[in-house]
């Protein structure tokens, strides 16, 4: 599984402690990546965006990795672009260069491990990069989430992309041409959250979802999210159907699916091997 914008080789030299604009912890299966811009809002600038990119590609090859959980300091969990540091041709890297320029709603599409939104302040902008890419999202009550760019003379290009996933076609339109602010309840509706969830209560919700993710079985998580992704460049019925029984009788040869059902046979828990 690798990633879009960087050779497998490179991951060999990362380094949390050296990232500048994230914090990240790697406990239990589950990979904890949080937002470290707060006094930008956590806009991401170049940089940021190839660490964010970076990580999730990380976590992509990484066997001891089976979940992702994405958080932010500060009280805005993401304003989306930071454009005054894109117009800035400078890049002052912590983390090998990409291959190529990254953008965050290709590198959320190409990662197959589950990913969960633990959101406590407003989404703007680009920043549903990331809600709409991540495979569930969780919110507080009084989050709010919009994408203003209509009012700056600009378009939200490659969220409408990210969101056609999540949220039927006229309401993608709504959003982009109004830029009008949305209530979590409403972002729920809609179908951009998983749930909404009191603060008291977030991180915990959290992490018994991710642990939950992380207990299940890696290899049979990230085939199906593979086989998920694929569904979408098929337009015939019958070799989607196919491809699906093919993607299916590969996982039955697995040692995992073997595993499992041995698990199961002796009421115990399975030990998965990701094989």
């Amino acid at each position: 599984m690798q990633s879009p914008f960087f050779a497998p080789d490179t991951y060999t030299r990362f380094d949390p402690a050296r990232l500048q604009y994230l914090k990240v912890e790697v406990k239990d299966y589950v990979l904890t990546l949080t937002l470290a811009r707060p006094g930008k809002r956590n806009a991401f600038n170049q940089a940021m965006a190839e660490e964010i990119a970076f990580v999730l590609g990380y976590a992509n090859q990484d066997t001891a990795i089976r979940c992702l959980v994405i958080k932010a300091e500060g009280p805005v969990f993401c304003a989306g672009a930071d454009l005054n540091a894109f117009l800035d041709a400078g890049v002052q890297r912590s983390i090998p260069a990409p291959q190529r320029k990254v953008n965050l709603g290709e590198a959320f599409a190409f990662t197959y491990k589950p990913s969960i939104a633990q959101i406590e302040g407003p989404v703007l902008a680009g920043g549903f990069l990331i809600l709409a890419g991540a495979t569930f999202a969780y919110a507080t009550p009084e989050v709010h989430f919009s994408l203003p760019e209509v009012k700056r003379g600009i378009w939200p290009m490659q969220v409408m992309a990210s969101l056609s996933r999540r949220v039927p076609e006229r309401k993608i339109m709504e959003m982009c041409m109004t830029g009008r602010l949305y209530t979590s309840a409403e972002a729920h509706q809609m179908g951009l959250l998983s749930d909404v969830i009191n603060a008291g209560s977030i991180q915990e919700k959290v992490s018994e979802l991710a642990g939950q993710l992380a207990a299940s079985a890696p290899l049979a998580i990230s085939s199906g999210m593979r086989a998920f992704q694929a569904m979408h460049t098929h337009n015939n019925q019958a070799t989607l159907y196919r491809m699906l029984q093919e993607e299916l009788e590969k996982l039955l040869q697995s040692e995992d699916a073997a595993e499992g059902i041995h698990a199961f046979k002796e009421k115990r828990h399975a030990v998965w091997k990701n094989r």
